[in-house]
């Protein structure tokens, strides 16, 4: 079980940038991988970053290049680092964590945390 605790979402001018923090119940070592995923209203969700136990970074199209994920391992917490923010960045952000249990596939999932972005 993973308990995952977001903070740092908030209104931002467009331009601006936030940093989102993620922290967990447990040593993220034990975690295959961490990730932030948003969903904006109206909006399918969709996987924002995320990063393996291995060091092994995924980005989408839309935030390469602005947005950075990273991990404090003393800490159990994974940051996103949001910078040149767009207006269509708005939506909640959640973070994921994913374990592996034998041949199980498990995903947990925080509470969400709302950014908005002005234009």
């Amino acid at each position: 079980q993973v308990q995952l605790v977001e903070s740092g979402g908030g209104l931002v001018q467009a331009g601006g940038s936030l940093r989102l923090s993620c922290a967990a119940s447990r040593s993220i070592f034990s975690i295959n991988a961490m990730g932030w995923y948003r969903q904006a209203p109206g909006k399918q969700g969709e996987l924002v970053a995320n990063m393996t136990s291995g060091d092994s970074t995924n980005y989408a199209d839309s935030v390469k290049g602005r947005f950075t994920i990273s991990r404090d391992n003393a800490k159990n917490t994974v940051y996103l680092q949001m910078n040149s923010l767009k207006p269509e960045d708005t939506a909640v952000y959640y973070c994921n964590a994913v374990v592996w249990v034998s041949l199980t596939k498990k995903h947990y999932w925080g509470q969400g945390t709302q950014v908005t972005v002005s234009s």
